[in-house]
């Protein structure tokens, strides 16, 4: 057990003889207590080394190291890919602008229709829409950015990280069983959560569902994880990854205020608790509690009541079936007379 400067000085003092002056200030105190605050350095850095050696505590480039023993590695940002189209053709390999970030044109979709992909890897790539400039030397042509293929993401946090090496450790994963699975469609950066579903078209096929790291939806990812598998799965599996189904949840409801915060203020975080109390549900759970939902929207800043709380118009819980995922749908919020 660690001991403070103070306790490891006392101890040092109570092994003086008592007719000795071990009053603060005297020869005996002071050159003593020097001694006493060094040791107290060593312990609190013994202390925290310790907590880098264990994945349950590591943090950084430990955290890094302690799970690499076990084939763990952090995934690294990858970079949004996002649709991009044209009023004329434009060559493959041609880079075009918006605010600070620049896009790759790197395929062609359909016609004036093109895949880019950023040249900032991280979730900045995700952000923007609009009207792009040229950087390469093109005339003539003008450019939209539009919506996310693939998104960007950032590199892995500590956290998830951990929470990967555990289900790693935890989980029986071998000879392609779900467990497998599941853990290889986790080690493909940008994959937030997966669900696997053997013998899914009947023997020897299995299909996974995947979700960002956001727990929602992105209509690349599943091509990026399926490439993936497929190098690293056993010979006469036929493995298909899919994007679950979106079940939109509405809400609508008569809310009493009390007076702190005006009803666009509530609605918008209203709105940010449903989507971080959805996404906890992504392959959690086949039900979406009708009683939760007027909790989240009764423990909302600014509420004082509720009154005709609707969920997908209905008073009830809300279904989810095994490939769906729950995700924020209309939220209209009234204010009560």
């Amino acid at each position: 057990m660690s001991q403070t400067y103070e306790e490891i000085l006392q101890g040092m003092l109570d092994r003086v003889p008592s007719n000795v002056d071990k009053r603060e200030g005297s020869v005996i105190y002071d050159a003593l207590a020097p001694c006493a605050f060094f040791l107290a350095q060593q312990q609190f850095l013994l202390d925290n080394y310790i907590d880098l050696v264990f994945s349950n505590t590591a943090v950084g480039e430990y955290l890094d190291r302690a799970v690499a023993d076990h084939g763990v590695t952090r995934k690294a940002a990858t970079a949004a890919v996002r649709q991009v189209s044209t009023d004329m053709d434009v060559n493959i390999g041609s880079v075009w602008g918006i605010n600070d970030l620049t896009y790759k044109i790197t395929e062609l979709i359909a016609e004036n229709l093109y895949k880019a992909e950023c040249t900032t890897v991280g979730a900045v790539g995700n952000w923007y829409t609009g009207t792009l400039n040229p950087v390469s030397n093109v005339i003539g042509a003008t450019a939209t950015l539009g919506e996310v293929i693939t998104a960007g993401t950032e590199e892995e946090t500590d956290e998830a990280l951990r929470e990967r090496f555990y289900n790693k450790v935890r989980m029986p994963a071998t000879s392609g069983n779900a467990y497998q699975y599941k853990q290889w469609a986790l080690e493909v950066s940008g994959v937030g959560d997966a669900k696997v579903f053997p013998l899914d078209r009947g023997p020897g096929t299995v299909t996974v569902l995947v979700v960002d790291n956001n727990k929602g939806i992105s209509s690349g990812l599943p091509d990026i994880v399926a490439e993936h598998i497929e190098e690293v799965r056993p010979i006469g599996a036929t493995v298909a990854v899919e994007n679950p189904a979106a079940k939109q949840i509405g809400i609508s409801a008569s809310v009493m205020l009390d007076g702190s915060k005006t009803l666009e203020e509530v609605e918008t975080a209203f709105k940010e608790s449903l989507r971080d109390f959805l996404s906890g549900m992504v392959f959690n759970s086949g039900n979406i509690s009708y009683a939760k939902m007027g909790g989240l929207l009764l423990d909302t800043p600014g509420v004082e009541d509720y009154d005709e709380l609707m969920v997908n118009s209905q008073i009830g819980n809300i279904m989810i079936e095994n490939k769906e995922i729950p995700v924020e749908g209309v939220i209209t919020l009234t204010e009560a007379d």
